[in-house]
C-alpha cells in the first residue's frame, strides 16, 4: 500500500509527533493529499495508522511481527513490497519500526493535516450560466442569427442566401420528422405566398406524432437502448419497447425536459407515482445483462451501476466522469470519491417488473384471463405440478440457506439466481405471500428448469416436456397484456463503497449519494437521494444540464454541435465555437419551461438553419468545417432514416406509432452468429414495412443495415453518431431486400398515381422532394430506355417485378434515384 512507500525515509525515530509525523507529511501530503482517497487511511495521524485502511490496522501496538508495516517493508515480493521503487529501508530503520511499535506505538497526536478545500475549476462549462445580450447584426429573423452573424461579420464574411423552398421543406421535414415530405404538402408548400408560410410548415411537423419518434431515436442511442440484454447469451428482452413506447409520447407530449429527466431517474419515487412515471425509470434498465451462471452477481449488479453512472454523466452532464471509475480523473476536477458518489446515486435502486398495459389491452385480457386461468390450473393439478414443485423449492431453499451443502442444487440455485430477478428473495417468500404474477413465473421456471433430481424419472420428465408444450398452446391465443422493466427502490440497499482500482472485490471507504464539487452543491434534504439528484440535475443553479441539452438539440438540426464533442464537456474536449449562442440557447431551454419543441422551433425559425448549404469555396482553407456557420450543413442520413425514406417514397412505410418490435428481413448469416439456436422471425405483412426505429436489436448479432450505417451498438451511451462512406453501404442499397421492394413498389407507385407521361417526374419528386431540372430528366428518360432494351433481352421482367411485369424496367430506374448520394442525404 501507499503507507510503506511513504515510510522509506531517513531513520524514523521513537516519536510520531516530533520525528514521524513530518517525515510522513513531507513524503505523501505533497503528491497525494493526507488521505488515501481509496481506503480512507490518513498518514499524518498515529491514530489513523493504528485504525487501519480497508484491510486492518497498519500497525499493531506491541506486537511488530503482527503489524502490516514491517510485513511490507520486510518483503521481497516485487508486487507488495513497500517502497515498491527505489531504494529500500535500511535494516536500522526496519529496526527503529519495530522499536516503536514493540514499545506501544505512543504518540502524542498533533493536528492531522486538513484537506486542502476543494477548488472551483475556471472551465467554460462549469462556470454560473445567464442569458448574454445578442450583439448587433444584420439580416437576422431572432437572436441566434445575431451571434452567428456577427461572428461571420469579425470574419468578414457574408451568411449565405435562404435555400430555395423545396430544399428548405425537405429539410424540415427530414429534421423534425424524420420522413420527407409527400408531393401534396410540397405541392401546397410552394403555392403558399404567404409570409407565415414557411412558420406553418414548422408547427405541423412540430404538432405531427413523427415528431416523437424523430427525436427519440437520439435519445435511445444515450439510454443504450436494445431489445436484448447482451454478452453471450444475449437473452430477449419482450418488454424492452414498453420504455421507447414511453419517450415516444413524452416528446409528442413535449414533456418539459426537467421532468423528462426526474421521471427517468426517479419517477418511481415521486409521490403516488403513475405506472407511466414507473415505465420511464426502463431508462436505468437499459444496461446489459450477463446470465451466464457461474458470473458472480454482486459483480454483474456492480457492473450494471457503473454503467448507470456513466450513462447519467454522459447523457445529462457531458463529461466522462467513467475515467474516474479506478483513480481520480487525469484532466477533469473528478475524483475517485466524486465518481463513487455519482455511482451511490444508483446504487440503492434495484430491478422490478410490473403490469404496464397500453390502450384497449385491458377489456380483452380481464375477459380472456379467467378462463386461461382456470384451464392453466386444470394442466397443472393433472400433472400433479404443485406436489412436485414443492419437492422442488425445498431443496432449492435448502441450497440457498446453506450453500455448499449439495453442488448439484447450488448449481440450479446460481442458474436462477442469474435467469430471475431477485430470484432468490422470491423462492424464500412464503407461497401464500406471493404476488399471482410471481408465483406463475416461479412456476413456469420450474417446469421449464425441473432441477437434478426429476431427470432421474424418465417418464415423469417426459410428462412434463408434454406439459410445457401444452401451456405454450394455451397461453398463445391470450391477448398480450404488456409489462415494463423499471427500476425501484431498495429498502435493503447496502451502502456504497469506493472500489479500490475499480475492483468491486476490495471496498474502500464508504460514500453518500453525491455530485461534483465543481458544480453546485447537491443536498438531498427529506427526499429520496435518487429524486433529489434527478432534480438538481436541472436546477437553476446547474449550468451543465441546460448547456449540454441545447447543444444535442443544435447537433441533431446542424450535424455538429456548438461543441462538437457532446459527450465530453470537459477540459479534453472542443470548447464551444459560439460560446454566447450556446449560453443563450441554454437559458431560453430553461427559461422556456424546458420544452425541446420550443428550442427546437427556436433555432429552425432562424436565418441561420435557413441557409442554403452549398458549399462556399472561398472558405475551404479558411473554415473547412463550416465552424462559423457561413452555410447550411449537408448531412448523410442516419441509417433507420435512410431506411425510412425509401419506405415512404415507395408508399410502403407502415405508419403505426409506437408497439413491440419488428424482424424484417436480415440476411440468415447475420442470426447464425448468435448464441444457440435463436431464430429471426422474419416479419409479414405490415410489420415488415415499419420504421427503423421499431427494428428489433439484437447486441451481439444487431441488424445489419443498421451497423453498415453507422448505428451504435447499443453497449455504451453514444451521443452523436459518426458517419462513414464505405463501398459495404452501396452495395447495402443495391441489393438489401427492403430497399429492392422499396424500388419495386417506388415504380408501381409512379404508374398508378400519375399520368404516363408524367410518372417520371412523379417518381423523381417522390424520392427526392423536388422536380428534375431537363438535363436530368433527359439522363433519366436515356436510362429508362437502356434498361427496357436489356429487360426484353435478357427476359427478366417476371424475375424484377412478377405482378407488374411491364413496369420492370422502372425498376431499375427508381433503384437509381433510392441510391443518390442526394437521396440519403440532407441538404
Amino acid at each position: 500500500m501507499l503507507l510503506g512507500t511513504l515510510l522509506a525515509l531517513s531513520a524514523l525515530a521513537a516519536d510520531f509527533t516530533t520525528d514521524v509525523a513530518p517525515l510522513l507529511k513531507k513524503r505523501c501530503v505533497g503528491c497525494h493529499g493526507p488521505a488515501n482517497a481509496n481506503s480512507g487511511l490518513r498518514v499524518d495521524s498515529a491514530a489513523a495508522l493504528l485504525e487501519g485502511g480497508y484491510t486492518g490496522p497498519v500497525i499493531v501496538p506491541g506486537k511488530s511481527s503482527a503489524s502490516a508495516l514491517i510485513e511490507r517493508v520486510t518483503s521481497t515480493k516485487s508486487s507488495f513490497q513497500m517502497p515498491p521503487m527505489g531504494a529500500r529501508l535500511a535494516a536500522a530503520e526496519v529496526a527503529a519500526l519495530r522499536e516503536w511499535i514493540d514499545a506501544g506505538a505512543k504518540h502524542t497526536e498533533a493536528a492531522p493535516v486538513s484537506a486542502a478545500a476543494p477548488k472551483k475549476a475556471k472551465h467554460w462549462a462549469f462556470e454560473a450560466l445567464s442569458r448574454p445580450s445578442a450583439p448587433s447584426a444584420q439580416g437576422t429573423r431572432n437572436p441566434i442569427d445575431n451571434f452567428v452573424f456577427a461572428r461571420l461579420a469579425k470574419e468578414g464574411v457574408a451568411p449565405s442566401p435562404e435555400a430555395p423552398k423545396a430544399t428548405l421543406l425537405r429539410r424540415l421535414s427530414l429534421d423534425l420528422r424524420g420522413l420527407p415530405p409527400t408531393p401534396q404538402e410540397l405541392q401546397e408548400f410552394l403555392a403558399d405566398t404567404r409570409p407565415e408560410a414557411y412558420e406553418r410548415a414548422v408547427d405541423r411537423f412540430l404538432a405531427s406524432p413523427r415528431y416523437g419518434e424523430r427525436f427519440a431515436r437520439p435519445w435511445l442511442d444515450l439510454a443504450r437502448y436494445a431489445d436484448s440484454d447482451g454478452f453471450e447469451k444475449d437473452l430477449v428482452r419482450p418488454w424492452a419497447w414498453r420504455y421507447r413506447q414511453w419517450v415516444i409520447d413524452a416528446l409528442n407530449a413535449d414533456l418539459p425536459f426537467d421532468r423528462f429527466t426526474v421521471e427517468q431517474l426517479a419517477g418511481d419515487l415521486l409521490p403516488n407515482a403513475t405506472v407511466e412515471q414507473r415505465v420511464a425509470t426502463g431508462f436505468n434498465r437499459m444496461t446489459l445483462y450477463n446470465r451466464e451462471a457461474g458470473v458472480s452477481r454482486q459483480e454483474d449488479r456492480f457492473e450494471q451501476t457503473v454503467n448507470r453512472a456513466n450513462t447519467i454523466s454522459t447523457t445529462w452532464m457531458g463529461l466522462t466522469a467513467g475515467c474516474a471509475q479506478c483513480h481520480d480523473h487525469k484532466y477533469d476536477p473528478i475524483s475517485q470519491r466524486e465518481y463513487y458518489q455519482l455511482f451511490a446515486v444508483m446504487d440503492s435502486a434495484q430491478h422490478e417488473d410490473i403490469d404496464a398495459p397500453m390502450p384497449g389491452e385491458l377489456g380483452p385480457y380481464l375477459r380472456a384471463k379467467p378462463t386461461y386461468d382456470k384451464k392453466r390450473a386444470d394442466l397443472l393439478a393433472e400433472y400433479n405440478i404443485s406436489t412436485l414443485q414443492a419437492a422442488f423449492e425445498t431443496e432449492l431453499i435448502k441450497a440457498i440457506r446453506k450453500p455448499g451443502d449439495n453442488l448439484e442444487w447450488d448449481f440450479w440455485v446460481t442458474s436462477c439466481t442469474a435467469m430471475v430477478e431477485r430470484c432468490q428473495q422470491l423462492w424464500l417468500t412464503a407461497p401464500n405471500e406471493r404476488a399471482p404474477r410471481q408465483a406463475e413465473m416461479l412456476t413456469d421456471y420450474f417446469i421449464a428448469n425441473v432441477g437434478p433430481d426429476l431427470p432421474r424419472d424418465t417418464a415423469q420428465l417426459d410428462k412434463i416436456k408434454a406439459l410445457r408444450g401444452k401451456l405454450n398452446e394455451l397461453k398463445a391465443p391470450l391477448p398480450r397484456f404488456t409489462q415494463a422493466y423499471v427500476m425501484a427502490a431498495d429498502p435493503k440497499a447496502a451502502p456504497t463503497h469506493i472500489a479500490i482500482k475499480g475492483d468491486f472485490k476490495r471496498p474502500g471507504v464508504a460514500v453518500q449519494p453525491g455530485t461534483l464539487a465543481v458544480l453546485p452543491p447537491f443536498n438531498p434534504g427529506t427526499e429520496p437521494p435518487r429524486l433529489a439528484f434527478a432534480k438538481w440535475l436541472t436546477s437553476a443553479e446547474n449550468p451543465l444540464t441546460p448547456r449540454v441539452i441545447a447543444n444535442r438539440a443544435w447537433q441533431e438540426l446542424f450535424g455538429r454541435g456548438i461543441v462538437k464533442t457532446s459527450e465530453d464537456f470537459g477540459t479534453q474536449g472542443d470548447r464551444p465555437t459560439h460560446p454566447e449562442l450556446l449560453d443563450w440557447l441554454a437559458v431560453e431551454l430553461r427559461e422556456g419551461g424546458w420544452s425541446l419543441k420550443h428550442l427546437h422551433k427556436t433555432i429552425v425559425m432562424s436565418a441561420t438553419y435557413r441557409q442554403s448549404s452549398n458549399t462556399r469555396p472561398e472558405l475551404k482553407d479558411r473554415d473547412p468545417e463550416n465552424t462559423w456557420l457561413a452555410h447550411q450543413n449537408r448531412l448523410r442520413l442516419p441509417a433507420e432514416l435512410i431506411r425510412d425514406s425509401a419506405l415512404a417514397a415507395s408508399g410502403l412505410l407502415t405508419p403505426t406509432l409506437g408497439g413491440p418490435s419488428v424482424m424484417p428481413p436480415q440476411p440468415a448469416s447475420v442470426t447464425a452468429l448468435g448464441y444457440g439456436s435463436r431464430k429471426w422471425e422474419e416479419s409479414q405483412g405490415p410489420d415488415r414495412y415499419r420504421r427503423g426505429l421499431y427494428i428489433h436489436f439484437q447486441r451481439t448479432t444487431p441488424y445489419a443495415q443498421l451497423m453498415t450505417f453507422d448505428a451504435p451498438d447499443s453497449n455504451v451511451s453514444c451521443a452523436r453518431r459518426r458517419p462513414s462512406n464505405t463501398p459495404l453501404q452501396s452495395l447495402n442499397l443495391l441489393n438489401d431486400p427492403v430497399f429492392f421492394e422499396a424500388a419495386q413498389a417506388l415504380a408501381v407507385r409512379a404508374d398508378r398515381e400519375a399520368p404516363k407521361d408524367q410518372r417520371l417526374d412523379y417518381a423523381f419528386q417522390l424520392a427526392l422532394g423536388r422536380l428534375a431540372t431537363p438535363i436530368e430528366r433527359e439522363r433519366l428518360a436515356k436510362y429508362l430506355d437502356a434498361q427496357t432494351n436489356l429487360v426484353t433481352k435478357e427476359n427478366s421482367a417476371a424475375t424484377l417485378l412478377p405482378a407488374e411485369p411491364l413496369l420492370a424496367p422502372w425498376v431499375g430506374l427508381s433503384r437509381v434515384l433510392l441510391n443518390l448520394d442526394e437521396f440519403m442525404t440532407r441538404e
